[in-house]
């Protein structure tokens, strides 16, 4: 008797934490399978460790293959790059809301490695994570360095580097009789490198007639291998536990390397402007690097945060800035090649509005 007394009084001790942890279990079961029921549809065929790696890496372009998903499993949807999800999304209107009423949610970008040792431990603008350095760098980017006023005071740079260019392409033209063979990639690079670095950081590279200088060709070089290496696909982005194997390949040497190469021409910008500033004061306009200089005098920030923030600033300005303007005049000029009608009509429309007395200037965009 004795016994089953006992055993009840445990028994009904033991009842109310068994109730307590079946409705515990319950809600998260039921949670868990609301939360499994709004998560978008994901591609069958995806593998232990590597996921759907397997299916995008065959003859088929990589946006082609989304869009054949999207098909299939709707605008929106998750693959698996390895150990980690992916959103894929093929709809401008759900782009629109991720990137408008829910933008905080999307603003950080997954860690790189490249980025990581290229692009000084993601403080580059567009690869920092959301937070008061990113909020603070996007202030000083969008008030001081990119402002209306500040492109205002900076477009004596835009103007003489493209009367220049066109000059110079004007007397390689007389030089070889009239017409002369350019590979304009080339030129258009060297051009909006001398536009974005003047402004950046007052300084011009290299042009038709002149000889680059050793830095100019280090620059270019590892502006190159930036783009090259940071869209490399890295095994330690996707599978951590197997980055091992991109040290034997021979990528993290390469993207130190690069790294270094960029901190170079970078820290000699800085290191110029500092003794510039303290043998003669501040002077005449001011450039990116000088308003940056500024900013952070004022605030008494320390000298070694001063130098990583400013170089990996104005990595991000070089990068978003040449490279895009590259390949978009690259392809217009192109397309209008390769359609005389076109070109033709253009150049009616500029001898209307234009006419030959003086070069295009973008107030006339306008009319155009």
């Amino acid at each position: 008797m004795e016994l089953s007394e006992q055993f009840q009084e445990q028994l009904l001790l033991a009842l109310p934490f068994t109730i307590i942890i079946t409705i515990l279990v319950t809600i998260i079961l039921v949670n868990g399978n609301k939360q499994q029921q709004r998560r978008p549809p994901e591609p069958v065929g995806a593998l232990p460790f590597i996921g759907h790696l397997h299916l995008l890496g065959k003859s088929q372009l990589l946006h082609r293959k989304f869009a054949d998903m999207a098909d299939e499993h709707g605008p929106a949807f998750v693959i698996r790059l390895g150990v980690h999800r992916a959103l894929v999304v093929s709809n401008w209107e759900i782009a629109k809301e991720c990137f408008t009423t829910n933008d905080k949610v999307f603003p950080t970008r997954p860690k790189s490695l490249a980025v990581k040792y290229m692009g000084y431990d993601h403080k580059m603008l567009g690869f920092a994570p959301y937070g008061p350095y990113w909020r603070s760098m996007r202030k000083l980017a969008t008030v001081e360095l990119l402002s209306s006023r500040r492109l205002e005071l900076l477009k004596h740079v835009h103007d003489t580097e493209i009367s220049s260019f066109i000059k110079e392409l004007y007397e390689q033209s007389v030089k070889n009789g009239g017409s002369a063979v350019l590979e304009m990639k080339e030129r258009i690079g060297d051009l909006a490198t001398n536009i974005i670095v003047r402004m950046i950081a007052g300084k011009r590279y290299c042009g038709i007639k002149e000889s680059c200088s050793e830095e100019s060709r280090r620059w270019q070089k590892a502006l190159g291998d930036f783009f090259y290496l940071a869209g490399l696909f890295l095994v330690s982005d996707t599978i951590p536990f197997l980055g091992c194997l991109d040290v034997v390949i021979g990528n993290i040497g390469k993207i130190k390397r690069t790294a270094k190469e960029l901190d170079f021409v970078l820290g000699n910008w800085v290191n110029e402007h500092r003794e510039r500033r303290l043998n003669k004061g501040i002077e005449g306009d001011q450039d990116s690097v000088d308003v940056m200089l500024s900013i952070m005098d004022e605030n008494n920030v320390p000298t070694q945060e001063v130098d990583v923030t400013i170089k990996a600033t104005c990595l991000s300005l070089v990068l978003g800035g040449i490279d895009t303007n590259v390949v978009t005049l690259t392809w217009a000029i192109s397309l209008l090649l390769n359609n005389r009608h076109v070109l033709k009509k253009a150049q009616e429309e500029l001898d209307i509005h234009v006419r030959n007395q003086r070069q295009v200037e973008e107030s006339d965009i306008a009319n155009l």
